[in-house]
């Protein structure tokens, strides 16, 4: 199941960063490889613009290679300021997904929950 596209546009550039800090690739191929890792079908109208905005923002560079199958392709490749914007959405990522998961994660009824309201079982005195 893909996520809904909300969430999707705020972790595509962290995702296409953390691609490329593998080896330079071209726009279908990283839209194949986001597919496969499961964040489904990436249009070309959202998958592009993000990776124009991640090149004007210093983070990736962008070169035309020669192909075997046809036109020539347009490489994006990351840079070192790539690298430290990756490693601080990995630290933000980290934070992020334990906090999230210490809500999810838990019993609604335990009462070290954050937000957490203690039912009948803790003293409280239910609804008449």
């Amino acid at each position: 199941m893909a996520p809904p596209t909300q969430i999707l546009h705020g972790f595509l550039a962290p995702c296409l960063l953390s691609l490329l800090e593998a080896a330079p690739d071209y726009g279908l191929a990283l839209a194949q490889r986001l597919d496969a890792a499961g964040l489904g079908t990436i249009p070309g109208g959202t998958l592009y613009p993000a990776l124009m905005r991640l090149e004007k923002q210093g983070l990736i560079t962008a070169s035309w290679q020669p192909s075997t199958a046809g036109p020539a392709r347009k490489y994006f490749e990351i840079t070192a300021a790539g690298r430290v914007a990756l490693a601080s959405h990995r630290e933000d990522w980290a934070a992020f997904s334990r906090a999230v998961g210490a809500i999810m994660g838990q019993d609604p009824t335990d009462p070290a929950r954050p937000g957490s309201t203690p039912g009948p079982e803790h003293g409280t005195k239910g609804f008449s």
